[in-house]
């Protein structure tokens, strides 16, 4: 019972952003690395290809969601990736959920190196 209060405390304190970025690294990352391409096409390359056919940020969103809610090759912006990979699977997220990971996709720039490492104390004494 601790934990669930714990959660949804620290649930309720995050913002929108934050929460988007809880949802697509705590889903999304275990097949698309961000920069890397191993079991499915890295997030710097589907955003690379999403923005080149969805330009607009609401467009963006509502095509990947749409595709991710029921991925079909015959619909794929990325049909090299899928004879490459193989089709993404069906992941059961509601469609809301999808579009606030999509949204997160558009605003994060997947190439910037991020510090995960805990900061060290400056004092030496």
């Amino acid at each position: 019972m601790k934990t669930i209060i714990f959660i949804l405390l620290l649930i309720s304190a995050l913002n929108a952003t934050d929460m988007r970025g809880l949802i697509f690294n705590g889903n999304c990352t275990t097949c698309h690395f961000e920069t890397k391409t191993v079991s499915a096409p890295s997030m710097k390359i589907v955003k690379e290809n999403y923005l080149r056919a969805f330009p607009i940020k609401k467009d963006f969103v509502e095509n990947m969601s749409k595709w991710v809610v029921k991925p079909k090759k015959e619909t794929s912006i990325m049909l090299d990736s899928i004879d490459k990979h193989g089709l993404m699977p069906e992941l059961g997220f509601e469609f809301s959920t999808l579009q606030e990971i999509s949204s997160y996709i558009y605003d994060t720039d997947f190439t910037i190196k991020k510090n995960l490492s805990p900061k060290k104390s400056l004092s030496t004494q």
